[in-house]
Protein backbone atom coordinates (compact mmCIF):
# COMPACT_ATOMS: atom_id res chain seq x y z
CA UNK A 1 0.00 0.00 0.00
CA UNK A 2 1.87 3.39 -1.34
CA UNK A 3 1.34 5.23 1.89
CA UNK A 4 1.93 9.36 1.81
CA UNK A 5 2.68 12.06 4.65
CA UNK A 6 -0.41 14.20 3.69
CA UNK A 7 -3.64 13.13 1.74
CA UNK A 8 -5.81 15.33 0.73
CA UNK A 9 -9.60 14.48 -0.03
CA UNK A 10 -11.04 17.12 -2.46
CA UNK A 11 -9.48 19.40 -5.44
CA UNK A 12 -11.29 22.52 -5.03
CA UNK A 13 -9.79 25.84 -3.86
CA UNK A 14 -8.62 24.72 -0.50
CA UNK A 15 -7.13 21.29 -1.42
CA UNK A 16 -5.53 22.25 -4.50
CA UNK A 17 -3.60 25.12 -2.04
CA UNK A 18 -2.56 22.92 0.68
CA UNK A 19 -1.86 20.08 -1.95
CA UNK A 20 0.62 22.47 -3.66
CA UNK A 21 1.66 24.25 -0.80
CA UNK A 22 2.83 21.52 1.12
CA UNK A 23 4.57 18.93 -1.53
CA UNK A 24 6.11 22.42 -2.03
CA UNK A 25 7.57 22.02 1.70
CA UNK A 26 8.75 18.51 1.21
CA UNK A 27 5.87 16.34 2.48
CA UNK A 28 5.06 13.58 0.25
CA UNK A 29 1.34 14.33 -0.96
CA UNK A 30 -1.66 12.73 -2.59
CA UNK A 31 -4.63 14.54 -3.95
CA UNK A 32 -7.66 13.06 -4.50
CA UNK A 33 -10.26 14.26 -7.04
CA UNK A 34 -13.27 12.77 -8.96
CA UNK A 35 -14.12 15.89 -10.79
CA UNK A 36 -11.49 19.04 -12.01
CA UNK A 37 -8.79 20.20 -10.17
CA UNK A 38 -9.72 24.06 -9.40
CA UNK A 39 -13.22 23.08 -7.92
CA UNK A 40 -16.37 25.18 -9.11
CA UNK A 41 -14.99 28.58 -8.52
CA UNK A 42 -12.92 28.67 -11.69
CA UNK A 43 -14.93 26.95 -13.94
CA UNK A 44 -18.71 26.55 -12.74
CA UNK A 45 -19.03 29.60 -9.99
CA UNK A 46 -17.44 32.79 -9.33
CA UNK A 47 -15.21 33.46 -12.69
CA UNK A 48 -17.57 33.04 -15.39
CA UNK A 49 -20.71 34.79 -13.02
CA UNK A 50 -17.80 37.71 -13.03
CA UNK A 51 -17.20 37.78 -16.57
CA UNK A 52 -20.65 37.50 -17.27
CA UNK A 53 -21.57 40.04 -14.58
CA UNK A 54 -18.84 42.28 -16.30
CA UNK A 55 -20.47 41.68 -19.63
CA UNK A 56 -24.23 42.79 -18.40
CA UNK A 57 -22.61 45.75 -16.93
CA UNK A 58 -21.06 46.59 -19.55
CA UNK A 59 -24.01 46.74 -22.00
CA UNK A 60 -25.83 48.78 -19.69
CA UNK A 61 -23.04 51.68 -19.60
CA UNK A 62 -23.28 51.49 -23.24
CA UNK A 63 -27.40 51.94 -23.47
CA UNK A 64 -27.21 54.53 -21.01
CA UNK A 65 -24.29 56.35 -22.53
CA UNK A 66 -26.57 59.46 -23.50
CA UNK A 67 -27.06 59.97 -19.73
CA UNK A 68 -23.41 60.53 -18.78
CA UNK A 69 -22.55 62.41 -21.97
CA UNK A 70 -20.53 59.94 -23.62
CA UNK A 71 -22.96 60.58 -26.86
CA UNK A 72 -25.57 62.35 -28.44
CA UNK A 73 -28.19 59.97 -28.99
CA UNK A 74 -28.83 56.50 -28.10
CA UNK A 75 -26.55 54.14 -29.01
CA UNK A 76 -27.55 50.83 -31.04
CA UNK A 77 -27.45 47.31 -29.16
CA UNK A 78 -27.62 44.14 -30.78
CA UNK A 79 -30.83 42.43 -29.34
CA UNK A 80 -30.60 40.47 -26.14
CA UNK A 81 -30.25 37.15 -27.25
CA UNK A 82 -27.41 38.55 -29.84
CA UNK A 83 -25.96 40.23 -26.97
CA UNK A 84 -26.17 36.94 -24.41
CA UNK A 85 -24.77 34.42 -27.36
CA UNK A 86 -21.63 36.79 -27.90
CA UNK A 87 -21.36 37.15 -23.54
CA UNK A 88 -21.27 33.06 -23.42
CA UNK A 89 -18.50 32.98 -25.96
CA UNK A 90 -16.48 35.51 -23.66
CA UNK A 91 -17.41 33.42 -20.43
CA UNK A 92 -16.09 30.06 -22.25
CA UNK A 93 -13.22 31.48 -23.73
CA UNK A 94 -12.06 32.88 -20.06
CA UNK A 95 -12.94 29.09 -18.09
CA UNK A 96 -10.43 27.33 -20.65
CA UNK A 97 -13.63 25.50 -21.55
CA UNK A 98 -13.83 24.28 -18.12
CA UNK A 99 -10.85 22.18 -18.85
CA UNK A 100 -8.66 21.40 -15.93
CA UNK A 101 -5.46 20.55 -17.67
CA UNK A 102 -3.77 23.14 -16.89
CA UNK A 103 -4.45 22.83 -13.01
CA UNK A 104 -3.41 19.27 -13.21
CA UNK A 105 -0.23 20.41 -14.75
CA UNK A 106 0.16 22.70 -11.47
CA UNK A 107 -0.25 20.25 -9.13
CA UNK A 108 1.97 17.41 -10.90
CA UNK A 109 4.77 19.96 -11.39
CA UNK A 110 4.94 21.07 -7.39
CA UNK A 111 5.22 17.37 -6.84
CA UNK A 112 1.91 16.35 -6.28
CA UNK A 113 0.66 12.88 -6.90
CA UNK A 114 -2.96 12.77 -8.19
CA UNK A 115 -5.28 10.24 -7.81
CA UNK A 116 -8.35 10.55 -9.88
CA UNK A 117 -11.86 9.03 -8.48
CA UNK A 118 -14.12 9.41 -5.55
CA UNK A 119 -12.04 8.98 -2.29
CA UNK A 120 -13.58 7.25 0.94
CA UNK A 121 -11.86 7.20 4.48
CA UNK A 122 -11.44 3.24 5.18
CA UNK A 123 -10.14 3.96 8.75
CA UNK A 124 -7.10 5.90 10.30
CA UNK A 125 -5.18 6.18 8.59
CA UNK A 126 -6.60 4.65 4.92
CA UNK A 127 -8.19 5.73 1.83
CA UNK A 128 -10.02 3.76 -0.64
CA UNK A 129 -9.98 5.06 -4.63
CA UNK A 130 -11.68 2.96 -6.93
CA UNK A 131 -10.57 -0.57 -4.94
CA UNK A 132 -7.12 0.64 -4.55
CA UNK A 133 -6.14 1.94 -0.87
CA UNK A 134 -3.68 4.67 0.52
CA UNK A 135 -1.89 5.27 3.73
CA UNK A 136 -1.98 8.86 5.33
CA UNK A 137 -0.29 10.04 8.25
CA UNK A 138 -2.39 13.52 7.93
CA UNK A 139 -5.59 14.00 6.08
CA UNK A 140 -7.07 17.27 5.00
CA UNK A 141 -10.69 16.88 4.10
CA UNK A 142 -11.88 19.93 1.75
CA UNK A 143 -14.60 18.27 -0.29
CA UNK A 144 -16.42 21.85 -0.61
CA UNK A 145 -20.46 21.65 -0.85
CA UNK A 146 -23.42 20.69 -3.04
CA UNK A 147 -26.57 22.87 -4.01
CA UNK A 148 -30.04 22.29 -2.02
CA UNK A 149 -32.75 21.10 -3.78
CA UNK A 150 -36.05 22.09 -1.82
CA UNK A 151 -38.53 19.68 -1.10
CA UNK A 152 -41.73 21.03 -3.31
CA UNK A 153 -43.83 18.27 -4.68
CA UNK A 154 -43.17 18.47 -8.31
CA UNK A 155 -40.18 19.51 -8.67
CA UNK A 156 -38.24 17.16 -9.95
CA UNK A 157 -40.80 17.34 -13.01
CA UNK A 158 -39.69 20.79 -14.10
CA UNK A 159 -36.86 22.20 -15.73
CA UNK A 160 -34.42 23.12 -13.50
CA UNK A 161 -30.73 24.71 -13.04
CA UNK A 162 -28.43 24.60 -9.91
CA UNK A 163 -26.35 27.82 -10.64
CA UNK A 164 -23.05 25.73 -11.87
CA UNK A 165 -25.77 24.49 -14.46
CA UNK A 166 -26.87 27.99 -15.06
CA UNK A 167 -23.04 29.12 -15.59
CA UNK A 168 -22.34 26.28 -18.11
CA UNK A 169 -25.45 26.94 -20.14
CA UNK A 170 -25.24 29.03 -23.64
CA UNK A 171 -29.30 28.90 -23.24
CA UNK A 172 -30.90 32.60 -22.39
CA UNK A 173 -34.63 31.51 -20.68
CA UNK A 174 -37.43 33.76 -21.75
CA UNK A 175 -38.74 33.87 -18.58
CA UNK A 176 -36.87 32.71 -15.56
CA UNK A 177 -38.11 31.70 -11.99
CA UNK A 178 -35.23 32.19 -9.36
CA UNK A 179 -35.48 30.65 -5.96
CA UNK A 180 -33.25 32.35 -3.69
CA UNK A 181 -32.65 35.80 -2.76
CA UNK A 182 -29.18 35.31 -1.50
CA UNK A 183 -25.91 36.64 -3.25
CA UNK A 184 -26.12 34.02 -5.99
CA UNK A 185 -29.52 34.48 -6.57
CA UNK A 186 -29.24 38.10 -7.04
CA UNK A 187 -26.29 38.13 -9.02
CA UNK A 188 -28.06 35.84 -11.94
CA UNK A 189 -31.25 37.46 -11.54
CA UNK A 190 -29.50 40.54 -12.41
CA UNK A 191 -27.12 38.88 -15.21
CA UNK A 192 -30.13 37.00 -16.82
CA UNK A 193 -32.93 40.32 -16.77
CA UNK A 194 -30.25 42.14 -18.26
CA UNK A 195 -30.37 40.39 -21.41
CA UNK A 196 -33.48 40.25 -21.84
CA UNK A 197 -34.96 37.17 -19.66
CA UNK A 198 -38.03 38.15 -17.83
CA UNK A 199 -36.57 37.17 -14.24
CA UNK A 200 -38.80 36.60 -11.09
CA UNK A 201 -36.79 36.11 -7.84
CA UNK A 202 -38.79 34.43 -4.99
CA UNK A 203 -37.46 34.76 -1.39
CA UNK A 204 -39.42 33.26 1.47
CA UNK A 205 -37.59 36.03 3.60
CA UNK A 206 -39.29 39.53 3.91
CA UNK A 207 -36.13 41.16 2.40
CA UNK A 208 -32.95 39.95 0.42
CA UNK A 209 -29.72 39.41 1.54
CA UNK A 210 -31.37 38.32 5.14
CA UNK A 211 -27.93 38.22 7.24
CA UNK A 212 -27.06 41.60 6.09
CA UNK A 213 -28.10 45.11 7.16
CA UNK A 214 -31.82 45.82 6.48
CA UNK A 215 -30.48 49.36 5.05
CA UNK A 216 -28.46 47.71 2.71
CA UNK A 217 -31.00 45.12 1.68
CA UNK A 218 -33.32 47.68 0.69
CA UNK A 219 -31.24 49.52 -1.64
CA UNK A 220 -30.23 46.36 -3.34
CA UNK A 221 -34.33 45.60 -4.01
CA UNK A 222 -34.73 49.03 -5.44
CA UNK A 223 -31.50 48.26 -7.65
CA UNK A 224 -32.38 44.90 -8.70
CA UNK A 225 -36.19 46.50 -9.61
CA UNK A 226 -35.21 48.89 -11.30
CA UNK A 227 -33.67 46.52 -13.72
CA UNK A 228 -36.30 44.49 -14.63
CA UNK A 229 -36.39 42.02 -11.72
CA UNK A 230 -39.56 41.47 -10.48
CA UNK A 231 -39.24 40.31 -6.64
CA UNK A 232 -41.28 37.99 -4.55
CA UNK A 233 -40.56 38.63 -1.02
CA UNK A 234 -42.06 36.71 1.36
CA UNK A 235 -43.11 34.11 -0.56
CA UNK A 236 -42.62 30.37 -0.95
CA UNK A 237 -43.17 27.62 -3.59
CA UNK A 238 -45.44 24.88 -2.45
CA UNK A 239 -45.89 23.50 -5.79
CA UNK A 240 -44.25 22.46 -9.16
CA UNK A 241 -46.00 21.43 -12.53
CA UNK A 242 -44.45 20.86 -15.81
CA UNK A 243 -46.53 22.36 -18.27
CA UNK A 244 -45.64 23.65 -21.79
CA UNK A 245 -41.99 22.62 -21.52
CA UNK A 246 -41.86 24.83 -18.47
CA UNK A 247 -43.19 24.99 -15.16
CA UNK A 248 -45.95 26.25 -13.43
CA UNK A 249 -45.30 27.04 -9.73
CA UNK A 250 -47.69 28.01 -6.95
CA UNK A 251 -46.73 29.94 -4.05
CA UNK A 252 -47.76 29.82 -0.95
CA UNK A 253 -50.44 32.59 -1.77
CA UNK A 254 -52.07 30.71 -4.34
CA UNK A 255 -50.47 32.85 -7.15
CA UNK A 256 -48.47 31.09 -10.17
CA UNK A 257 -45.90 32.12 -12.24
CA UNK A 258 -45.40 29.96 -15.58
CA UNK A 259 -41.71 29.86 -16.74
CA UNK A 260 -39.64 28.35 -18.96
CA UNK A 261 -36.74 27.40 -16.63
CA UNK A 262 -36.68 27.52 -12.66
CA UNK A 263 -32.54 28.34 -11.35
CA UNK A 264 -32.43 26.90 -7.66
CA UNK A 265 -30.04 28.95 -5.49
CA UNK A 266 -31.32 28.89 -1.71
CA UNK A 267 -28.16 27.68 -0.39
CA UNK A 268 -25.11 24.82 -0.12
CA UNK A 269 -24.63 22.19 2.26
CA UNK A 270 -21.79 20.67 3.28
CA UNK A 271 -20.27 17.96 0.90
CA UNK A 272 -19.73 14.91 3.67
CA UNK A 273 -22.01 12.20 2.66
CA UNK A 274 -20.63 8.99 1.24
CA UNK A 275 -16.95 9.95 2.08
CA UNK A 276 -16.45 7.46 5.07
CA UNK A 277 -16.68 9.71 7.91
CA UNK A 278 -18.26 7.51 10.32
CA UNK A 279 -15.25 4.74 9.85
CA UNK A 280 -12.95 7.58 11.60
CA UNK A 281 -15.21 8.58 14.55
CA UNK A 282 -15.98 11.77 13.12
CA UNK A 283 -19.57 12.93 13.84
CA UNK A 284 -21.12 15.36 11.07
CA UNK A 285 -23.69 18.00 11.75
CA UNK A 286 -25.85 19.62 9.39
CA UNK A 287 -23.42 22.50 9.41
CA UNK A 288 -20.67 20.61 8.35
CA UNK A 289 -17.59 19.33 10.13
CA UNK A 290 -16.63 21.57 13.38
CA UNK A 291 -12.89 22.63 13.25
CA UNK A 292 -10.56 24.39 15.99
CA UNK A 293 -8.40 27.71 15.32
CA UNK A 294 -5.96 25.71 14.04
CA UNK A 295 -8.82 23.84 11.47
CA UNK A 296 -8.54 20.12 12.87
CA UNK A 297 -11.63 18.86 12.85
CA UNK A 298 -12.33 18.25 16.58
CA UNK A 299 -11.38 15.70 18.02
CA UNK A 300 -8.89 14.22 15.35
CA UNK A 301 -4.92 14.85 16.01
CA UNK A 302 -4.43 14.05 12.48
CA UNK A 303 -7.45 15.23 10.34
CA UNK A 304 -7.81 18.50 8.78
CA UNK A 305 -10.78 20.29 7.02
CA UNK A 306 -10.73 23.75 5.10
CA UNK A 307 -13.40 25.46 2.79
CA UNK A 308 -17.27 25.07 2.01
CA UNK A 309 -17.19 21.95 4.25
CA UNK A 310 -16.55 23.59 7.74
CA UNK A 311 -19.74 25.64 7.36
CA UNK A 312 -17.45 28.49 8.10
CA UNK A 313 -18.08 31.87 5.38
CA UNK A 314 -18.12 29.51 2.65
CA UNK A 315 -16.02 31.70 0.26
CA UNK A 316 -13.06 31.15 -1.66
CA UNK A 317 -11.25 33.78 0.12
CA UNK A 318 -12.10 31.46 3.37
CA UNK A 319 -11.29 28.09 1.74
CA UNK A 320 -7.91 29.84 1.08
CA UNK A 321 -7.02 31.52 3.93
CA UNK A 322 -8.22 28.08 5.49
CA UNK A 323 -6.23 26.06 3.68
CA UNK A 324 -2.90 28.40 4.57
CA UNK A 325 -3.83 27.61 8.18
CA UNK A 326 -3.96 24.05 7.22
CA UNK A 327 -0.39 24.27 5.15
CA UNK A 328 1.84 26.10 8.22
CA UNK A 329 0.14 23.63 10.60
CA UNK A 330 1.19 19.89 8.64
CA UNK A 331 4.75 22.16 8.08
CA UNK A 332 5.66 22.05 12.02
CA UNK A 333 4.40 26.08 12.27
CA UNK A 334 1.25 26.92 14.95
CA UNK A 335 -1.33 29.06 12.56
CA UNK A 336 -4.83 30.02 14.02
CA UNK A 337 -7.58 31.32 12.39
CA UNK A 338 -9.64 34.24 13.06
CA UNK A 339 -13.11 35.23 11.35
CA UNK A 340 -13.69 38.22 12.89
CA UNK A 341 -13.14 40.34 9.39
CA UNK A 342 -13.78 38.01 6.46
CA UNK A 343 -15.33 40.15 3.56
CA UNK A 344 -18.63 39.15 1.74
CA UNK A 345 -19.68 40.32 -1.53
CA UNK A 346 -22.06 40.35 -3.47
CA UNK A 347 -21.30 41.14 -7.06
CA UNK A 348 -24.48 43.29 -8.46
CA UNK A 349 -23.65 46.15 -10.75
CA UNK A 350 -23.20 49.33 -11.17
CA UNK A 351 -23.20 49.05 -7.34
CA UNK A 352 -22.20 46.02 -5.44
CA UNK A 353 -23.06 45.18 -1.52
CA UNK A 354 -19.71 44.34 0.37
CA UNK A 355 -19.73 43.89 4.43
CA UNK A 356 -17.23 42.41 6.48
CA UNK A 357 -17.73 41.68 10.65
CA UNK A 358 -20.47 42.18 12.33
CA UNK A 359 -24.12 43.28 11.66
CA UNK A 360 -25.79 45.76 14.36
CA UNK A 361 -28.12 43.02 15.06
CA UNK A 362 -25.52 40.08 15.07
CA UNK A 363 -23.33 42.39 17.67
CA UNK A 364 -27.02 42.86 19.98
CA UNK A 365 -27.12 39.28 19.76
CA UNK A 366 -24.03 38.99 20.90
CA UNK A 367 -24.28 41.29 23.93
CA UNK A 368 -21.71 44.07 22.11
CA UNK A 369 -23.31 47.61 23.26
CA UNK A 370 -23.27 49.34 20.00
CA UNK A 371 -23.32 52.69 18.40
CA UNK A 372 -23.92 52.87 14.70
CA UNK A 373 -24.04 55.48 12.33
CA UNK A 374 -25.00 55.29 8.44
CA UNK A 375 -23.86 57.80 5.16
CA UNK A 376 -25.57 58.75 1.58
CA UNK A 377 -22.65 57.71 -0.40
CA UNK A 378 -24.43 60.07 -2.99
CA UNK A 379 -23.34 63.21 -0.62
CA UNK A 380 -19.70 61.98 -1.83
CA UNK A 381 -18.26 64.67 -4.80
CA UNK A 382 -17.45 61.28 -6.28
CA UNK A 383 -20.97 60.27 -6.68
CA UNK A 384 -21.85 63.61 -8.72
CA UNK A 385 -18.60 63.26 -11.27
CA UNK A 386 -19.74 59.30 -11.48
CA UNK A 387 -23.64 59.67 -11.46
CA UNK A 388 -24.50 57.37 -8.61
CA UNK A 389 -28.09 58.01 -7.54
CA UNK A 390 -27.87 55.14 -5.12
CA UNK A 391 -25.55 54.20 -2.32
CA UNK A 392 -25.12 53.40 1.65
CA UNK A 393 -22.86 52.99 3.46
CA UNK A 394 -23.37 51.57 7.71
CA UNK A 395 -20.97 51.51 10.52
CA UNK A 396 -21.33 49.60 13.54
CA UNK A 397 -19.01 50.07 16.42
CA UNK A 398 -18.66 48.82 20.12
CA UNK A 399 -18.69 51.57 22.24
CA UNK A 400 -16.82 49.63 25.63
CA UNK A 401 -13.96 49.38 23.14
CA UNK A 402 -14.29 52.51 20.44
CA UNK A 403 -13.80 50.02 17.57
CA UNK A 404 -15.39 48.64 14.35
CA UNK A 405 -16.77 45.70 14.88
CA UNK A 406 -18.68 45.98 11.46
CA UNK A 407 -19.44 47.83 8.30
CA UNK A 408 -21.55 47.17 5.09
CA UNK A 409 -22.21 48.72 1.84
CA UNK A 410 -23.77 48.90 -1.15
CA UNK A 411 -21.94 51.17 -4.10
CA UNK A 412 -19.86 51.49 -6.87
CA UNK A 413 -16.75 49.13 -6.59
CA UNK A 414 -17.56 48.25 -2.66
CA UNK A 415 -15.82 45.50 -3.07
CA UNK A 416 -12.62 47.48 -3.10
CA UNK A 417 -12.75 50.42 -0.73
CA UNK A 418 -13.94 47.69 2.11
CA UNK A 419 -10.51 47.12 2.30
CA UNK A 420 -9.71 49.69 4.82
CA UNK A 421 -12.81 48.04 7.20
CA UNK A 422 -11.37 44.53 6.83
CA UNK A 423 -8.23 46.28 8.16
CA UNK A 424 -9.54 48.21 10.81
CA UNK A 425 -11.94 45.21 12.06
CA UNK A 426 -9.89 42.87 12.04
CA UNK A 427 -6.45 44.80 13.75
CA UNK A 428 -9.11 46.32 16.45
CA UNK A 429 -7.88 50.11 14.92
CA UNK A 430 -9.08 52.91 17.44
CA UNK A 431 -11.67 54.77 16.28
CA UNK A 432 -9.70 57.80 17.27
CA UNK A 433 -6.85 56.93 14.58
CA UNK A 434 -9.84 56.21 12.00
CA UNK A 435 -11.40 59.34 12.01
CA UNK A 436 -7.50 60.77 11.12
CA UNK A 437 -7.18 58.87 7.58
CA UNK A 438 -7.38 60.71 4.57
CA UNK A 439 -8.66 59.68 1.60
CA UNK A 440 -8.21 60.66 -1.59
CA UNK A 441 -10.69 63.61 -3.30
CA UNK A 442 -13.14 62.42 -4.96
CA UNK A 443 -13.44 58.88 -4.12
CA UNK A 444 -16.19 56.86 -2.56
CA UNK A 445 -14.10 55.90 0.51
CA UNK A 446 -14.35 59.56 1.65
CA UNK A 447 -17.74 58.04 2.83
CA UNK A 448 -16.30 56.59 5.82
CA UNK A 449 -15.22 60.15 7.17
CA UNK A 450 -18.63 61.77 7.96
CA UNK A 451 -19.80 58.07 9.68
CA UNK A 452 -16.48 58.02 11.82
CA UNK A 453 -16.53 61.31 13.20
CA UNK A 454 -19.79 60.97 13.95
CA UNK A 455 -19.42 57.54 15.82
CA UNK A 456 -16.39 59.39 17.63
CA UNK A 457 -18.53 61.91 18.44
CA UNK A 458 -21.17 59.85 20.12
CA UNK A 459 -18.52 58.18 21.86
CA UNK A 460 -17.05 60.69 23.72
CA UNK A 461 -20.55 62.46 24.46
Amino acid sequence: MQTFDVMVLGAGSAGELVATATARGGRSVALVEAARVGGECPFVACVPSKVLRRSAEVRGLVGAAPRYGATGSPPRLDDGRAAWAAAVTRRDELVSGRDDVDKTREVGEAGVSLIRGRGWIAGTGRIEVDGTRYGWTDLVIATGGTPVRPPIDGFDQVPTWTSDEALSSAELPATMAILGGGPVGCELAQIYSAFGSKVILVEASDRLLGPEEPTVSAVLADVLGEGGVDLRLGATLTKATAAAGGARLTLDDDSQLQVDRVLVAIGRTPATDGIGLDTIGVTVSEDGLHVDERCHVRGQDHVWAAGDITGVAPYTHTANYQARIVTANLLGDTATADYRAVPRVVYTHPRRVASVGMTLEAAKEQGVDTVSAEMDLTETARASTDGAEVGRLVLVADRARAILVGVAAIGPRADEWLGEATLAIRAEVPLSLLTEVLHPFPTFAEGYEPPLRELAAKLSG
